[in-house]
């Protein structure tokens, strides 16, 4: 049940597959979750939203790894660089489970790694999960085992 002061987690999502970025609005939607979602359809997009000074910085990021105009690595390594968005939470969403990918995220700052589900009822799960998160405790313990998020 959404409480009436509850306010609404602010999320953004940059992933260059259409079809991703429906099936994850659909799933935030139907978790009933206050919250604001802002899709992004490459990383250069992602980017030019966060630098303007004007916008409002997200509570978290979901970035797809492989995209166009600029990789979700490319984006990664820029946010992390630039101390106005030093309280972003990062969750690298991604169809890639390769060690490379995971290892390389997980030393470049994201706070949580997420291999996409192909299955609507796990999307659901895996999102409510992650946006309820705590996540001042989650990347206080970050390290390797607790990186990787699977249901």
């Amino acid at each position: 049940m959404i409480k009436e002061d509850q306010k609404p987690v602010h999320i953004l999502l940059a992933d260059d597959d259409e079809d991703d970025r429906n099936f994850f609005n659909d799933a935030i939607n139907d978790l009933k979750i206050a919250n604001k979602l802002t899709l992004f359809k490459n990383g250069k997009d992602l980017m030019d939203y966060l630098e303007n000074p004007d916008s409002i910085l997200p509570d978290i990021l979901f970035l797809d790894l492989n995209m166009p105009c600029k990789t979700g690595n490319e984006c990664l390594k820029e946010i992390r660089l630039n101390p106005r968005f030093k309280n972003i939470s990062i969750a690298i969403y991604s169809t890639s489970s390769s060690e490379k990918d995971i290892e390389e995220t997980f030393v470049g700052g994201a706070n949580i790694y997420i291999k996409k589900p192909n299955d609507f009822s796990k999307l659901k799960k895996v999102l409510k999960e992650v946006v309820n998160l705590n996540w001042q405790f989650h990347t206080s313990k970050l390290n390797k085992d607790t990186f990787f998020f699977s249901i």
